[in-house]
């Protein structure tokens, strides 16, 4: 893929806005139970948010897991969201 992109300003068609849905970054700080993947991300969307979670005292991946949940939440055709603290955090809540 060496081939550079040539953009042109062509029309593009019928526009709809999409509502901003996704959470804000001092909102994605809870943990929950999971599975390990692996997955290449980006550069800059890394850098984000490893300075989101030194701004909010909290673990970048953490974060990123907490978007990922609300984008299938939201998306989802049946609700799947979960109480969103392990036991272990609500224990240590209360």
């Amino acid at each position: 893929m060496s081939a550079k992109i040539k953009y042109t300003d062509e029309p593009l068609g019928k526009l709809r806005v999409v509502p901003n849905f996704l959470p804000a970054p001092e909102d994605l700080v809870f943990r929950e139970e999971g599975i390990k993947v692996t997955l290449a991300l980006s550069k800059r969307s890394v850098d984000f948010f490893k300075q989101e979670a030194a701004k909010h005292h909290t673990q970048y991946q953490r974060m990123i897991r907490r978007l990922l949940d609300a984008y299938a939440e939201h998306h989802a055709q049946r609700p799947i969201r979960s109480e969103g603290r392990t036991r272990r955090h609500r224990a240590r809540a209360v």
